[in-house]
């Protein structure tokens, strides 16, 4: 059945729920893990979780830093989805977004806890997130518009 033009520009234009950048996530959890439990844990970032013996002979191990990695790197891929929209909401969602990029930053340049290479790694995603949000917006806004 189609839905009547009237009808589908009511749902297009339906307030949404506005979401926070999800890249805040490793930020909270990073901080969590090395300022309280990795006092008592052995190895910290490098505890293994999985072993898998591969066909060379050699096994993978999976620590919980490449966790913490490929979950991050999800979450990316699904902020870049999000700022594919173009309502009203979609310019405060990239500020936000900026905002988690320069707190990933300062952490970075200032606290000796996390003065590693896996928040490096985080620091430039959210970096990544920060530019393809506003291309990505950018892109849409003026196929939206007809330009260019």
């Amino acid at each position: 059945m189609a839905i009547p033009i009237s009808e589908r520009e009511t749902q297009e234009r339906a307030p949404r729920m506005w979401i926070p950048p999800l890249l805040i996530l490793p930020l909270i959890v990073y901080n969590i893990l090395v300022f309280f439990f990795f006092g008592s844990i052995e190895g910290g970032w490098a505890t293994p979780i999985l072993e898998v013996p591969m066909v060379s002979g050699t096994a993978w191990t999976l620590s919980l830093s490449d966790t913490f990695l490929v979950v991050t790197l999800f979450l990316l891929f699904v902020e870049v989805l999000k700022s594919t929209r173009t309502d009203a909401g979609s310019m405060f969602e990239h500020m936000a977004s900026t905002l988690v990029f320069v707190a990933f930053l300062v952490e970075f340049l200032v606290v000796a806890k996390a003065s590693t290479s896996l928040f490096f790694l985080c620091t430039v995603m959210s970096f990544i997130d920060v530019v393809a949000g506003f291309s990505v917006s950018m892109r849409a806004a003026r196929r939206d518009f007809g330009a260019g």
